[in-house]
């Protein structure tokens, strides 16, 4: 057993800093969140470890367990203990798996980062084959489930989801919400991930020009446990694609948005009150058209209020945009 020395003055984190082995020249970190997952944790490390062994890279394995309510983390505090390539953060409650993403990309120090789900579900067998993409030149590789076990009621509406992402983003891909992904270092550190933002991380890091693709991989039916996303995952996933559209698009120029849908609704209501005042002056009056006058002037005045809007969300992006990095750097030559 090794004792500690206690320095004055030195707090226990401090000391618990300088206890950890230097991380320096890793090549793979394989982030996994996971919620209530104890019985494929073990089988995964261990699949995971194999891999590792047999593509002699120097890895890490990143546990962040998602507030769980079963013994998911003293299973990985187990296999922590055994194995000193196991890392883990532990919420205090259940954050969503953009949070656990996040806080995965925040320690790994790989020059490659793969996530995947805890449930089995992902294969680690296809971790060499995403850091093969990745040494292609690619910066975010997405897994492609084409042949899923999953039921229809989760197939059906996540092809929907897929098409609709792939249309509105320009990022065309067939399976945004594959939790298995390779990226490289850079793409990770710049990616600010929040509420349910981690379906669009292919879309996010292709605005910022990082090279997005995808492969097929293999999918497997759950072994165990019950799944964690209900068919509310799809409608707030379709509320948070608007999010994606104003983060990626609009968010320093928030005019371009509001004043467009302003002018379109301001023209239309201009254009039926025109076409009223042409009646008054052709017969006396309106024809008895009071229901449209009503909706020229609704149309009119909402538009003015999304000018508005557009006006002050731009003051409110001008203060940003004097603080905010609106831009990420690939490489620099004498600086």
């Amino acid at each position: 057993m090794t004792t500690e020395k206690v320095t004055a003055g030195t707090s226990l984190p401090e000391r618990r800093r300088e206890q950890r082995a230097p991380r320096d020249g890793i090549d793979v970190s394989v982030v996994i969140p996971l919620l209530n997952e104890e019985d494929s944790l073990p089988e995964l490390h261990d699949r995971i470890t194999a891999e590792f062994e047999r593509g002699k890279w120097s890895g890490e394995i990143v546990f962040v367990d998602d507030g769980s309510t079963d013994s998911s983390f003293r299973v990985i505090e187990t296999l922590a203990g055994g194995d000193s390539r196991v890392r883990s953060i532990k919420f205090r409650r259940n954050f969503g798996k953009a949070a656990a993403l996040s806080a995965g990309f925040a320690c790994a120090a790989g020059d490659y980062v793969i996530t995947m789900d805890a449930d089995l579900q992902d294969d680690p067998k296809e971790i060499p084959r995403l850091i093969a993409k990745l040494e292609e030149g690619f910066d975010v590789v997405s897994g492609w489930k084409k042949v899923r076990h999953d039921p229809i009621t989760k197939t059906l509406p996540s092809k929907l989801f897929n098409a609709v992402t792939s249309f509105f983003t320009g990022i065309s891909l067939h399976d945004f919400n594959c939790g298995l992904k390779g990226y490289r270092k850079a793409a990770v550190k710049e990616l600010d991930l929040y509420g349910e933002l981690h379906r669009y991380i292919p879309a996010l890091a292709g605005w910022k020009g990082f090279r997005v693709t995808e492969i097929e991989v293999t999918h497997h039916a759950r072994q165990f446990g019950t799944s964690k996303y209900g068919p509310a995952r799809f409608l707030n996933g379709f509320l948070d694609l608007m999010t994606v559209m104003l983060l990626t698009r609009f968010t320093l120029k928030p005019l371009h948005l509001f004043g467009m849908l302003g002018a379109i609704l301001g023209t239309g209501g201009f254009v039926i009150c025109a076409f009223l005042v042409s009646l008054k002056l052709q017969f006396g009056n309106i024809q008895g058209r009071n229901p449209l006058l009503m909706l020229g002037v609704l149309l009119i005045i909402t538009g003015f209020q999304f000018v508005s809007t557009g006006l002050l969300a731009e003051m409110i992006a001008s203060q940003r945009g004097e603080r905010a990095r609106d831009f990420s750097v690939e490489r620099t030559i004498g600086l």
